[in-house]
């Protein structure tokens, strides 16, 4: 796995807003955080390097929510997070490919880099996609706005955004290094 930027990749997380309180470091995924006594807690982290994923339940189950290089000094998730996982993958070269239809059946559209849909043919159009490197954001609204899908590689996802025929697929995201 090939990684750039910083040598180090880490997350360190506070149980209370703005850095304060009592801190963990961490550089590898945890399961469950409620092993380490620090479940259900974090108010607020720090990312350097690569991106972390955030998941209300252990075994990154449940909603994830993704956390690029940066200090967020309050997280809308207060209190909710019970695991984290590192994006190991290879951000340099990424690769998706969006289809009309489910089933990666109608028109088709590799993707590379961010991109707004929203003025284009594939508005509200994609059904299924194919990660073939990268890791991706897939957002529902424009500007990165609203839900989003966490797309890892390898990933064959077909109506990922709950609609028979056609998502609300309206902007693309790929975390980049």
């Amino acid at each position: 796995i090939s990684q750039s930027g910083p040598s180090v990749n880490k997350i360190i997380v506070y149980d209370k807003a703005n850095f304060q309180g009592l801190s963990k470091e961490f550089t590898c995924d945890i399961p469950d955080l409620h092993n380490l006594d620090f479940g259900d807690c974090i108010s607020s982290l720090k990312v350097i390097g690569q991106p972390w994923v955030a998941y209300k339940a252990s075994k990154f189950e449940g909603d994830g929510f993704a956390f690029e290089e940066g200090d967020y000094a309050e997280i809308d998730m207060n209190n909710k997070i019970s695991s984290l996982r590192l994006v190991h993958y290879d951000l340099s070269d990424p690769q998706i490919t969006l289809y009309e239809l489910p089933n990666y059946e109608g028109q088709k559209k590799v993707v590379k880099e961010e991109t707004n849909l929203t003025y284009g043919y594939f508005n509200d159009r994609v059904s299924s996609h194919v990660v073939q490197s990268g890791a991706w954001l897939l957002y529902k609204h424009p500007n990165r706005g609203g839900w989003y899908h966490i797309a890892w590689p390898g990933e064959r996802t077909c109506n990922v955004w709950g609609a028979t025929g056609s998502a609300s697929l309206l902007g693309c995201y790929r975390w980049a290094r």
